[in-house]
């Protein structure tokens, strides 16, 4: 009798769990490369920084002191060690060395995990885990992306991006896409003083439907020319086909649900352009995209989008719907007599490119006063 064969579908899986375990083994040792090469450059700031500071060489004679010591690293260890990237570690360690604890005695205290003893199925092992007052358990960014925030003058708006990097997993050009936008001052001119306190030392929080909203909001990414005629629904159209770069506009928490969502009253249909669900305020999203100036028609068409889910679709336990209308020119008079205090539904601006930096810094700062 011929030997049955297993089914396919479980060699599949065999194969799916160990690929698995290999591409997460792997992640975990690019991410801890990444640690030791950033907790490295901290070191070697804090020795550049510590020599100078002895007296053994004067201010004057910096930029020598590290072209010599690029010279020999360099010739040693390869590519790496340019005066200039030296430049960033003396200056990282400079930035950062506050939020480092002061008992550190030894280099290797510093940059080896601690061995500890474990039993696992009744054999003791050396277990090694990275102790929590070491560097590697408080910078959680690659290299690259602490060279870029060191650019970042201003401490609360780096503090942001570093929080912000590493909740998202940030990449390097997700990282740079979100400062040259203006992420931080946007978010800050949609809060008062106290939240954008809470923005440099937290992140951005989701507790409250106006924690979600930007002013304004940029979509450089639909690569639409807003000198150049389009219609809403190629604008709607360019969001579908850059829906991953759309969500990271959105912010946190937002799944995509239905484009053109319709319902009917009687023989009249709707249709609301964008639909999502927020898994952190545990509501819907509608999205409204309108190219010209904002309408109390189209208020009052978003309410009407509010009310029927808010009626008909939200489920016990979830909360109210918010309705965004995403325009070119918002009127706050408008939409301050037209809806009622205390409303789920915004009206914002959005941008197709990229704004002036400059600019929503002047605006946080008479927003601050």
């Amino acid at each position: 009798m011929k030997k049955r064969q297993k089914p396919r579908v479980e060699k599949d899986a065999l194969f799916e769990g160990v690929r698995d375990l290999i591409v997460s083994a792997r992640q975990a040792v690019v991410k801890n490369v990444n640690t030791m090469q950033v907790v490295t450059n901290f070191e070697i700031g804090k020795r550049i920084v510590k020599y100078e500071q002895k007296g053994k060489i004067r201010a004057a004679y910096g930029k020598a002191l590290l072209k010599k010591l690029s010279e020999k690293l360099n010739a040693e260890f390869g590519r790496g060690f340019s005066a200039r990237n030296l430049r960033n570690m003396r200056l990282f360690y400079v930035t950062y060395q506050k939020r480092v604890p002061s008992i550190w005695q030894t280099p290797s205290a510093k940059l080896v995990p601690i061995q500890k003893s474990q039993t696992v199925f009744g054999k003791s092992q050396k277990r090694q885990i990275l102790s929590a007052k070491t560097p590697a358990s408080i910078f959680s960014l690659s290299w690259s992306q602490y060279v870029f925030l060191l650019g970042v003058k201003d401490e609360e708006e780096r503090g942001f991006y570093e929080i912000e990097a590493a909740r998202n997993n940030w990449t390097l050009p997700e990282l740079v896409r979100q400062s040259n936008a203006g992420l931080y001052e946007r978010l800050a001119l949609s809060r008062n003083k106290t939240g954008i306190k809470e923005l440099a030392k937290k992140g951005q929080i989701v507790q409250k439907p106006e924690d979600l909203l930007k002013e304004p909001y940029v979509l450089e990414f639909l690569g639409l020319d807003e000198n150049t005629k389009y219609s809403e629904a190629d604008m709607e159209t360019a969001v579908i086909d850059k829906l991953e770069q759309f969500l990271l506009e959105l912010g946190r928490g937002f799944l995509f649900e239905a484009r053109q969502r319709r319902f009917t009253f009687g023989e009249d249909h709707c249709y609301v352009d964008l639909v999502f669900y927020n898994r952190l305020l545990r509501c819907y999203v509608l999205i409204d995209l309108k190219i010209g100036k904002l309408t109390h028609q189209d208020l009052g068409q978003m309410q009407m989008y509010v009310n029927y889910f808010d009626r008909k679709v939200k489920k016990e336990g979830e909360n109210s719907t918010v309705g965004i209308i995403l325009c070119r020119k918002k009127h706050d008079a408008l939409v301050e007599i037209t809806l009622p205090q205390n409303t789920n539904i915004h009206a914002q601006e959005y941008r197709l490119y990229l704004p002036s930096k400059t600019e929503l810094r002047k605006k946080l700062l008479e927003w601050t006063g």
